[in-house]
């Protein structure tokens, strides 16, 4: 029998808090397969896009914080690197858990895979195939570093063998985001967010725009809006703000216009569950988020895409999602579309809550029988 085997997971922006809560919950429970600690690079820091969503979710405090904060790409991912390898000399450790494709999670694979130490990617093998999008050269680099594969949809597993990772180290596995979808929906339906927000079930949309291809553009932004304003004239719009979009929304006119007239609603951003609560009652979604296309499919949600790629096809062939880019007249076409619609669907495989426990058996098994790590440089 031997010990325990240190593991190291790591979170670092918003999309990571709804991965990692599940992992961590399954991990816990098997004391004597995992040591383990979580590492918050601070990549995400103000309250509303962090501290809400460990208190939410019931995260256990992080065992080591890097606070690297906000900075360009390659400040914030050196910072990183750099303050996660003192982790690793300071904790040696059987292997590193990322997730998802934000710059914490490349970075800490990385400095992972070149001190020795086994990588475990959660959300492997997306793509959207385009690489202007940060975050796909953030997948790509981290799958090819990646001893270990966790996939969400088939698609994903096609793409690894694609690109000639071995099929032995690729497992599906289903959807962690869902497996916290589900474990608290309930109780996000129980707050009554919509009347909170005065609005009724059914009567209103929920818009996000984060990206840079969206939001750092004003010709951009404006034409968005100006479609976003089209659909806001059959249901008013609640739109939680991303810190990273407030200049470009309070220098447009057409964002201006919209809320003189009470059909969009500006809004902070939100906690996990009152956003659940809004999603899961709005009549569409309006998003350039993937977690956001996930969420509306598990829960049958009308959800409009509003970029021209989605690395989550599974969304749009088991799910209520579609691509509609940033063109006036295909955003609009998607919302004749789905607008009304409730129709029940087949979800996608796997996609039933146990995502986790999966990967957790998977590691336990694979860890069983891997050498420990070296202890002789721990502090």
């Amino acid at each position: 029998m031997h010990s325990p085997r240190r593991v190291i997971t790591v979170a670092g922006a918003r999309p990571n808090f709804m991965k990692v809560a599940p992992l961590q919950r399954e991990l816990a429970k098997r004391r004597d397969c995992f040591e383990t600690r979580l590492v918050h690079t601070g990549q995400h820091y103000d309250a509303g896009l962090s501290q809400v969503f460990f208190d939410e979710l019931e995260i256990a405090p992080p065992a080591v914080t890097l606070e690297v904060g906000s900075k360009s790409h390659a400040q914030q991912t050196a910072a990183i690197m750099s303050r996660f390898e003192s982790v690793l000399l300071d904790w040696p450790c059987d292997l590193v858990i990322v997730v998802g494709d934000v710059n914490s999670t490349v970075a800490c694979a990385l400095v992972a895979a070149k001190m020795g130490v086994a990588v475990a990617h959660v959300e492997a093998g997306l793509r959207s195939f385009d690489r202007s999008m940060p975050e796909e050269i953030n997948r790509v680099l981290t799958d090819h570093l990646a001893d270990y594969l966790f996939t969400t949809e088939p698609s994903a597993n096609q793409n690894l063998c694609r690109e000639g990772i071995p099929a032995e180290r690729i497992r599906f596995v289903g959807n962690v985001m869902i497996d916290t979808l589900l474990a608290h929906r309930e109780r996000a339906g129980k707050l009554g967010t919509p009347a909170k927000y005065g609005v009724k079930s059914g009567e209103y949309g929920l818009l996000t725009l984060h990206r840079p291809s969206n939001v750092d553009h004003p010709e951009t932004f404006e034409r968005l809006m100006s479609a976003i304003g089209r659909i806001a004239d059959d249901v008013p719009l609640l739109f939680p703000v991303h810190p990273r979009t407030r200049p470009t929304l309070e220098a447009s006119p057409a964002t201006a216009a919209l809320v003189a007239r009470k059909r969009l609603h500006l809004l902070d951003p939100l906690g996990y569950h009152e956003f659940i609560g809004l999603m899961a009652e709005s009549a569409v979604v309006l998003t350039d988020s993937g977690g956001a296309q996930e969420e509306t499919t598990a829960m049958g949600v009308p959800c409009l895409t509003l970029r021209d790629t989605t690395e989550r096809p599974v969304t749009v062939t088991h799910g209520t999602n579609r691509v509609v880019g940033s063109n006036p007249d295909r955003i609009l076409a998607g919302w004749r579309e789905v607008s009304g619609m409730r129709a029940p669907h087949v979800g996608p495989p796997l996609w039933d809550g146990r995502a986790a426990v999966r990967i957790a058996d998977a590691l336990a098994a694979e860890l069983s029988t891997a050498p420990g790590p070296d202890l002789k440089t721990q502090s």
